[in-house]
């Protein structure tokens, strides 16, 4: 086991004293970064990125090697992984986003569903793992992630991306049983992956439940925060001797008292929540990542640096916090307003970790 030289992202997770705020981005590794745009050239398309545990570690590595304040790193892979390996056949359009070449509409589809075997069917992602821990030796914690079962299931149910869900919420309401067995096989797959990421290396995982904000509160715990606190009870949470942390990212919920309840270690927020109300609500309980607007980064140095302050001013003193933002950063962003970004949150944070 190769000891971290810089933990801090892991202490605030646990709520342990940190010298600074600890800051990640999602979608860290992104086409606005000059340098991936040029491996995903150099690779062919997405899925080839994904699926080369070289070019995969390239990307992870490119915003650490751009940016040294960031505080962890992660896995670069795409959450529809697991439906890809269940033989949906992910592919991806220009301009259009995921795409997949079977779509369930039936009982009878999911029931033909198989349950990946991460090391068989996925093993081009614990393969990743493992080679971008090498290259990372110890520099800064590796995430390990996947899509929430409901989130997932979104996908494979409508084919694609979706605006309304027409079809993913017809199932449920019509066919409650149906909807049921695709969430538990999506939760055991879910599980499993997330395991085989936490025995290949990751220092934690987060759960991306992106589309759970958009059921109503009753649907919500039963369709998709259920599921979700299924696969915490089962994931591995120590692992060579260390903890391994659990963060779940609900875009657009409103129920962080159910979500704090789960099971999981630390609760990702998005930009409509006020910081320094959901930790009164539940920081007792959990910690908390997020969680500025990502469009804060299309604005001056001078505005971000700003809005940086006021966020942390809105958590207040103490652990407990990991920056981060409410979203994935956008392919447009400059990433000189990247870097200013992450330089503020460690400037301006060490007073509130006296």
């Amino acid at each position: 086991m190769i000891n971290l030289k810089n933990d801090r992202f892991l202490r605030a997770l646990f709520k342990q004293p940190v010298d600074v705020t600890p800051v990640w981005m999602m979608r860290q590794a992104g086409r606005y970064l000059p340098e991936y745009r040029a491996s995903r050239t150099n690779a062919g398309d997405f899925m080839s990125l994904c699926m080369n545990p070289e070019f995969a570690c390239e990307v992870t590595m490119q915003p650490l090697d751009r940016y040294p304040q960031l505080d962890a790193a992660i896995l670069f892979s795409d959450i529809l992984t697991i439906p890809d390996a269940m033989g949906q056949g992910l592919y991806f359009e220009t301009g259009e986003g995921p795409r997949f070449k079977k779509v369930i509409s039936t009982i009878a589809d999911i029931e033909a569903l198989p349950i990946p075997d991460p090391h068989k069917d996925l093993g081009y992602v614990m393969s990743a793992v493992s080679t971008i821990c090498r290259e990372l030796n110890g520099r800064v914690p590796l995430i390990g992630f996947s899509g929430s079962p409901w989130t997932l299931a979104t996908y494979m149910v409508e084919g694609s991306s979706s605006k309304d869900f027409r079809k993913t919420k017809a199932m449920l309401y019509d066919n409650p049983q149906a909807m049921h067995l695709l969430l538990d096989k999506l939760a055991q797959s879910v599980t499993s992956y997330l395991n085989g990421q936490i025995i290949a290396g990751v220092h934690a995982v987060q759960i991306f439940d992106t589309w759970g904000g958009n059921l109503s509160a009753a649907a919500y715990q039963e369709f998709s925060l259920a599921y979700m606190r299924n696969i915490i009870s089962g994931l591995v949470r120590e692992h060579e001797g260390r903890k391994v942390p659990v963060i779940m990212f609900t875009k657009g919920s409103l129920w962080l008292e159910g979500i704090a309840n789960a099971g999981a270690d630390a609760l990702g927020l998005d930009w409509t929540y006020d910081l320094g109300e959901a930790r009164r609500r539940v920081g007792s309980q959990v910690a908390l990542q997020g969680n500025m607007d990502p469009s804060v980064l299309y604005a001056k140095p001078e505005a971000i640096r700003s809005e940086v302050g006021r966020i942390l001013a809105s958590y207040g003193k103490g652990s407990g916090h990991v920056f981060n933002l409410g979203h994935g950063i956008t392919p447009e962003v400059n990433p000189e307003h990247a870097g200013a970004f992450l330089r503020a949150v460690h400037e301006l944070s060490a007073q509130y970790h006296e």
